[in-house]
C-alpha cells in the first residue's frame, strides 16, 4: 500500500511561523493545478505495482482550491494509479474556507477526512501567528463541519509566547467539545528567515520558552489519554479507527508520491524532492521534464530514518528488524547507545521493541539522534 501527497502552494496570507513552500499569490493557480494533472500522469510508471490507500491534500492551503479542481486531481489519481476500495482522502483547510456552502459541496465529493488548521481558539494567539481566520470563524466551523464529517482532525500549536497553561488546557477542552477523533499538536518553532524569527531578533515577540513547550505538551498528553485518545505519534493523537493512515504510512516506512512543487517522495530506496518554485514548477511539468533531485539512501540513511520515525510512534524500533535488515553490528549499536537512556528510564524494551517512556516523550527526536549511525 502506497499514498499520494498532492501539495498546493497557495495561501491568502503569510504566517509568521511558516517555513512551507507558499505564495500569497494565486494568479497562476489554473495553470499549476493543470501542471499537478501532468505531472501525476508522468509518474504513473513510478507506482504500478502500488496501490494507493491515501491521497492526502497538503500546503499551503489546499481548500483554496475549488470543488472542480479537487475533484479533477482526484480523478486523475484514478484513471493513471490502481486505487484502493476505501482510500483516505484528507484535505487540509483553514477555518475561514469552510463556510456552510463549501461543507455541503465537498460531502458530495470524494473527500472523506478534514485537516483543520485551527491553531488556537484565542484571538491574541491566532494574530500573534498571522492567521487568516479569527476564534469565532474557528469555533463556528466545527459547528458546522462535525455535521458533515466524522472523520476530522485539528491542528493545535503550544508554546506560543504568552500563552498560559491556563488557557491552553482551554484550547484543549474547547477541541474535545466538538467530540473531534483526532489532534495533531505541535510545538511553535522558530524557523530561520521567518517574520517570527525577525520579529524574536528585535524583540517585538518574546522568544519560545522550551520549559513552558515541555510542560504544556505533557498537559496535552494527559488531557487527550484521558479521553480516550491514543497518543500513537509525537504530535498525533487519535481516538482508535480514527489514526491517520497517510501519516501512519510515513511513519511505517511505505512509499509515497508527491506531486507539485516542494513535494517529496520516497520508493524505499531513493528520496526525491521537487523544486520549490512554481514557475520553474510548471514550465518543467508542461516540457514533460520532471523539476527534481534524488538521493538514493544509504544502509546507514535507512537505519537512522527507522530509528527516528520508530521513536516517534506507539510502534518502536523492532531491535529483531533492525538485526534482520541493517545486520548484528547495526543492533549491537542501538542497544549500546540505548542503554544509557534506558538507565533514565527515557527508553524501555518491550517484547524486544524499543519504545520511548511517558517521561521521555518529549524528548525522542534528541534521543533518536543519540542512537544513530555515523558512517
Amino acid at each position: 500500500m502506497s499514498g499520494i501527497y498532492i501539495h498546493i502552494p497557495f495561501c491568502k496570507q503569510a504566517c509568521h511561523y511558516c517555513d512551507f513552500h507558499f505564495s500569497t499569490s494565486i494568479k497562476k493557480k489554473g495553470e499549476l493545478v493543470n501542471a499537478l494533472v501532468l505531472e501525476l500522469a508522468l509518474r504513473k510508471d513510478e507506482f504500478k505495482n502500488q496501490v494507493v490507500e491515501t491521497i492526502y491534500f497538503g500546503g499551503g492551503t489546499p481548500s483554496l482550491l475549488t470543488n472542480e479542481e479537487l475533484q479533477l486531481l482526484i480523478s486523475k489519481v484514478y484513471s493513471n494509479y490502481k486505487v484502493a476500495d476505501n482510500p483516505e482522502i484528507t484535505l487540509e483547510a483553514n477555518p475561514d474556507d469552510l463556510t456552510n456552502q463549501r461543507l455541503n459541496d465537498l460531502t458530495t465529493s470524494p473527500i472523506n477526512r478534514l485537516s483543520i488548521g485551527v491553531q488556537s481558539f484565542f484571538e491574541s494567539d491566532l494574530k500573534l501567528m498571522n492567521r487568516a481566520h479569527n476564534a469565532e470563524e474557528a469555533k463556528k466551523c466545527l459547528d458546522e463541519a462535525t455535521k458533515h464529517f466524522d472523520n476530522i482532525s485539528v491542528d493545535l500549536i503550544y508554546g506560543i509566547p504568552g500563552l498560559s497553561n491556563e488557557n491552553w488546557l482551554k484550547n484543549i477542552e474547547t477541541a474535545l467539545s466538538y467530540n473531534i477523533p483526532h489532534i495533531s499538536s505541535y510545538a511553535l518553532t522558530v524557523e530561520p528567515k521567518t517574520a517570527l524569527e525577525t520579529f524574536i531578533k528585535k524583540g517585538i515577540v518574546d522568544d519560545v520558552d522550551d520549559e513552558l513547550a515541555q510542560t504544556q505538551f505533557y498537559l496535552l498528553v494527559e488531557q487527550l489519554e484521558a479521553s480516550g485518545f491514543v497518543h500513537y505519534e509525537l504530535s498525533n493523537f487519535g481516538k482508535p479507527g480514527f489514526f491517520s493512515r497517510n501519516n501512519s504510512a510515513y511513519w511505517q516506512g511505505k512509499p509515497y508520491l508527491g506531486i507539485g512543487p516542494s513535494a517529496h517522495s520516497f520508493n524505499g530506496n531513493q528520496r526525491s524532492w521537487n523544486v520549490s518554485n512554481n514557475s520553474k514548477y510548471i514550465k518543467s511539468i508542461d516540457r514533460s521534464i520532471l523539476p527534481s533531485e534524488t538521493e538514493t539512501l544509504t544502509q546507514t540513511d535507512k537505519y537512522n530514518e527507522y530509528v527516528m520515525t520508530g521513536l516517534r510512534t506507539i510502534w518502536g524500533v523492532s531491535i529483531q528488524k533492525v538485526n534482520n535488515d541493517f545486520g548484528k553490528d547495526y543492533s549491537d549499536h542501538l542497544l549500546h547507545q540505548a542503554q544509557v537512556f534506558i538507565n533514565q528510564q527515557l527508553l524501555y524494551i518491550d517484547n524486544e521493541i524499543l519504545k520511548v517512556s511517558q517521561k521521555g516523550k518529549f524528548l525522542s527526536d534528541g534521543i533518536a539522534s543519540e542512537l544513530f549511525k555515523v558512517n
